[in-house]
């Protein structure tokens, strides 16, 4: 029964890096976030990015990361029958990565559309900043879960103690996403789960 989470997330990662573009792409491009500290900058950055986009971004993110979320909790209920520690570890991990994370993804989004729709304005700039600011510890919580669960299936994989060979270790998003890293990709983090989960559907 563990095959259909593990498709169920490979499509959520998907959507959710559909998602993530819907925040990073305008019609200019890809937004160049450094301009952040500049008002002009961010104005203009901005000022071909659809009122829709973030609103849109909210959404399907909150779809895709409830559909993802049944493959972590079927990750870890299979890992209970080669360690119920491992398997404890993962699933309260994994509920520390998901809850967050869908919060931040919400004010990611929130963020956007609350500076467009207040004209662009380096007041509206400032506030916003400082809300994604003191929102961040949804951002360090949320993938302080993901790596314990990331370590956790990693370790347990390659000490050969489940069923998996031991070199199905690199179906492993921070084996991934370290391959990824030289590549200019959008929404390296949802590539990385969904060819992880991919890999694993195949192999479980």
């Amino acid at each position: 029964m563990v095959k259909l989470p593990l498709l169920l997330a490979i499509i959520g990662h998907i959507l959710c890096g559909v998602s993530d573009c819907l925040l990073i792409y305008s019609k200019k491009g890809r937004l160049n976030f450094k301009n952040i500290n500049d008002p002009d900058k961010m104005s203009a950055m901005f000022e071909d990015m659809p009122l829709e986009n973030p609103l849109r971004s909210i959404l399907l993110g909150t779809l895709a990361i409830t559909m993802f979320s049944f493959g972590y909790f079927g990750l870890s209920n299979w890992m209970d029958a080669f360690s119920h520690m491992a398997s404890v570890i993962m699933f309260i991990s994994a509920v520390i990565f998901l809850i967050p994370i869908v919060t931040h993804h919400v004010f990611c989004g929130a963020v956007e559309w609350i500076y467009i729709r207040l004209g662009r304005t380096n007041s509206a700039r400032v506030s916003v900043l400082e809300f994604q600011k003191k929102t961040g510890a949804t951002m360090f919580l949320g993938y302080t879960g993901l790596l314990v669960f990331m370590i956790t299936l990693f370790v347990v994989t390659i000490s050969g103690n489940t069923s998996l060979p031991a070199w199905a270790c690199i179906f492993n998003m921070l084996v991934i996403m370290v391959l990824l890293l030289p590549f200019k990709l959008p929404a390296k983090g949802n590539i990385a789960g969904a060819v992880m989960f991919l890999g694993l559907l195949f192999l479980i």
